[in-house]
C-alpha cells in the first residue's frame, strides 16, 4: 500500500500537518510518511499490548536497552519457549517478548493460538526470521525520527474523532479484515473485532482527507455507499503471488486523476515494492 499512500498524499491540495493510522501494527506506512516528511507528525495508535509496548520502548529512552537486547539474545527453541513462558517485568522486556514472538511464530502471527516456526528457511527454525544486525538498525532509524511520531495506546474510537475533527490532518485505516464475516482478521490479531459500522459513519463525515482498505464485499460496498465513500478496486498479489482484489476507499479528499490512476498502481515495479 506504501506506493498507493505516498500517491494519494501527493495529490492533495495541501500537505496534511497531521497523518494519523490508527490500527498501526507494524506501521510501514505512518513510518514511511514520517522518514519522507509528508506530514508534520504522524500519530500511531494501537490497542494490542505487546505491539503497544514495542512502539512505546522504540521511542522512549529504552530504545537503547531493546536494541542491545536484540543483539545479544540467541534466538533457540529452547531460549524462545523460555522467553515466551515468562512473565515480562517491564514494558521493555514485553516489547523484546513481542519482536521475538513476531519473529518466531509462523507468518509472525501474534494471535493466541499460532505456533513456531518448525523447519523454517534453510531449516534454520525459530532463527529462520531472526536478523538481530538488522532489527537493531531499524529500530535506531524510527528513533531517530521520533520527534515526527506520536503514539496512543488504547481504542482508536476514543481517540480519533478529535482528529477526524481536522481540515489539517489526513487519515489511512487498515483495520483487521473482519467485516463480512471475513475469518482473516480473527486469526491474525488479538483484537480483531471492529465496529465497521462506526468507523465507516466516523469516516463518512471527517473533515479531513480518509483512506481506507478492506478485502472485496458487498457489505464493504454497501457501507461505502452508505457513507458516502468513492470505492476502487485495486489487484494485488497474495503470497502465494495471486492476483487478489483490494478496496480503497477515499472520501472527497481525493481528486479524481488519483482514483483513476490507482490500478497502475499495483502493476510492475510498485507491485513488486
Amino acid at each position: 500500500m506504501v506506493p498507493c499512500v505516498r500517491r494519494w498524499l501527493k495529490s492533495l491540495g495541501n500537505r496534511p500537518r497531521t497523518f494519523v493510522e490508527p490500527f498501526a501494527g507494524g506501521a510501514i506506512t505512518g513510518l514511511t510518511v514520517a522518514a519522507e516528511k509528508l506530514a508534520d507528525t504522524v500519530v500511531l495508535g494501537e490497542l494490542d499490548e505487546g505491539v503497544a509496548a514495542v512502539w512505546e520502548t522504540v521511542l522512549s529512552e529504552d530504545c537503547a536497552w531493546l536494541q542491545d537486547r536484540i543483539l545479544r539474545f540467541q534466538m533457540t527453541r529452547r531460549n524462545v519457549l523460555r522467553l515466551l513462558g515468562s512473565a515480562p517485568e517491564s514494558r521493555r522486556e514485553l516489547a523484546f517478548q513481542t519482536i521475538v514472538r513476531n519473529r518466531a511464530n509462523r507468518g509472525g502471527i501474534l494471535a493466541p493460538g499460532a505456533t513456531l516456526v518448525n523447519q523454517g528457511e534453510n531449516g534454520r527454525g525459530v532463527a529462520s526470521r531472526w536478523y538481530p544486525t538488522t532489527l537493531a538498525a531499524r529500530i535506531a532509524a524510527i528513533a531517530a525520527m521520533k520527534d515526527r511520531i506520536s503514539f496512543i495506546r488504547g481504542d482508536a474510537f476514543d481517540w480519533m474523532p478529535p482528529y477526524a475533527s481536522s481540515p489539517d490532518a489526513a487519515f489511512f485505516v487498515d483495520p483487521p479484515y473482519t467485516a463480512a464475516g471475513k475469518r482473516a482478521g480473527r486469526r491474525l490479531y488479538v483484537h480483531s473485532r471492529v465496529d465497521h459500522q462506526g468507523l465507516f459513519a466516523l469516516m463518512g463525515r471527517a473533515a479531513c482527507p480518509v483512506m481506507l482498505t478492506y478485502d472485496e464485499s458487498d457489505e464493504v460496498r454497501e457501507l461505502a455507499a452508505r457513507y458516502g465513500l468513492r470505492v476502487n478496486a485495486v489487484p494485488m498479489k497474495n503470497t502465494h503471488h495471486a492476483i487478489m482484489y483490494e478496496l480503497v476507499l477515499t472520501n472527497a479528499g481525493a481528486p479524481d486523476s488519483f482514483e483513476s490512476s490507482l490500478p497502475l498502481l499495483f502493476t510492475g515495479a510498485d507491485q513488486q515494492t
